[in-house]
């Protein structure tokens, strides 16, 4: 059975976590303040069978303005979400900015959950209706169902889990990876226990046993046990949500942030090559150099904004950047993030990491931003032999190129023999397996 996991979005106080609660039984509002203040702050979790009997992780998020680094973190490897908007309050700020941040995170499934309609009349309803259409044009979300409920008395919630039923079938299995990468959503203690981390497995397996590494800090450690909705499990894979026990870690190693992958697996670089799209709503163009927040996995990293190809960037444009970094990240080719302005603090734009571990490179560069350009719209021979180039007469290892594209060792392999075929690279050391472009020889 696919693993899917459905991601709540939208304004405070429209009624996520009640949603949540009126639908799975679970309450995600777990913290004192919480209760207190009646609104979600930090990450809820919770679980859902749908009556195909498809199961669906749950992630309920934040919606203050105050805590949208949290909803981020939160919508790091959903696969639907639901958007929340109340009938008596309509479309308001934060609904708009997670809209952005969900499509800059790649999200392509979901609906609009129209809710507190035991509050409004008809009239009221159909207005609110109206505005969830004129909102949802020419987003991932124009033909998206849009379903009114209310968590009080449980009208329209059996159409939602239908709705969600008929969306998961939709869902296409997700693409294979060896590469176990876990983004750290949570770390606590538990006696008798120990040290446990949690997050959404966003791609391979692991397993009871096996040694797992922390990036960026690279403290190993080995799995003692594995827990998925609270039941123990031998094995969690991509798509899951996870719960890893660790030997002899503590709990000042791990912090929200930091990635769990397998040892050497990942290099944390200060600077990552980036294709870029700055948010059209934004009121003004922004300048190279200009400082931003990084939001990639569940991260939260300051940072340069370098353009490549111009001095500033227009609103609704779109151009390849290098991020430079105040400390490490790990990620990889195809990884989506979002960037917030430093301050005062609000999503500006996102994209795509096309080169995780580059070099640092100069501006207007033809040769750097045409062949970035050509990892977007390239396929892997164009991919790699530009890495190859980028490298100059030093070359660039295989476990360089792994690193840097992503591929597996299989794909690598077929894709170095065809370009030693065709003589646009050579192998100059077989026992490091360095590779040299035509271009330096």
């Amino acid at each position: 059975m696919k693993q899917i996991i459905l991601g709540t979005a939208g304004h405070i106080d429209h009624g996520k976590t009640s949603l949540v609660r009126a639908v799975t039984g679970i309450d995600t509002d777990r913290l004192k303040e919480e209760k207190l203040r009646g609104i979600t702050i930090e990450l809820g979790f919770a679980h859902l069978d749908l009556p195909s009997g498809q199961h669906l992780g749950v992630v309920d998020v934040p919606g203050h303005e105050k805590f949208v680094k949290n909803m981020v973190a939160g919508a790091t490897g959903i696969d639907i979400v639901a958007m929340v908007i109340a009938a008596d309050e309509g479309v308001m700020p934060q609904t708009r900015e997670h809209m952005e941040i969900c499509t800059l995170l790649g999200v392509r499934h979901g609906l609009v959950v129209l809710t507190k309609v035991d509050l409004v009349d008809e009239e009221m309803l159909e207005l609110a209706t109206e505005d969830v259409q004129e909102f949802t044009r020419e987003t991932f979300l124009e033909n998206a169902p849009v379903i009114p409920v209310s968590s009080v008395t449980g009208q329209g919630l059996p159409e939602f889990t239908q709705a969600l039923d008929a969306l998961a079938r939709q869902i296409p299995d997700r693409p294979p990876s060896s590469l176990f990468r876990l983004p750290v959503d949570r770390v606590f203690t538990m006696k008798g226990f120990g040290t446990v981390i949690t997050g959404t497995l966003v791609s391979g397996r692991i397993q009871v046993g096996d040694a797992v590494m922390v990036y960026p800090s690279g403290i190993t450690s080995k799995v003692r046990g594995i827990q998925v909705e609270n039941q123990s499990v031998q094995t969690a894979e991509s798509g899951m949500r996870t719960a890893i026990n660790f030997q002899g870690l503590d709990k000042e190693a791990v912090q929200r942030g930091d990635v769990l992958a397998i040892p050497q697996a990942l290099r944390p670089s200060y600077m990552v090559d980036i294709h870029f799209r700055y948010l059209a709503s934004n009121g003004r163009p922004i300048k190279n150099r200009t400082r931003v927040r990084l939001h990639t996995g569940t991260s939260e990293i300051l940072g340069n904004l370098i353009l490549l190809e111009q001095d500033e960037l227009a609103p609704g444009q779109e151009t390849v950047a290098q991020l430079r970094l105040d400390t490490p990240v790990a990620v990889v080719r195809d990884d989506h993030f979002v960037v917030r302005s430093y301050s005062p603090v609000r999503t500006i734009g996102g994209g795509q990491v096309l080169n995780p571990i580059p070099p640092k490179h100069k501006r207007f560069k033809a040769e750097v931003v045409q062949g970035l350009r050509g990892i977007l719209s390239g396929g892997p021979e164009q991919l790699v032999g530009f890495h190859i180039a980028a490298s100059g007469p030093l070359g660039a290892t295989f476990t360089d190129l792994r690193l840097m594209t992503y591929l597996t060792d299989k794909q690598l392999d077929a894709t170095l023999q065809n370009l030693m075929s065709a003589r646009t690279i050579i192998q100059v050391d077989k026992e490091s397996r360095t590779f040299v472009h035509k271009s330096s020889f």
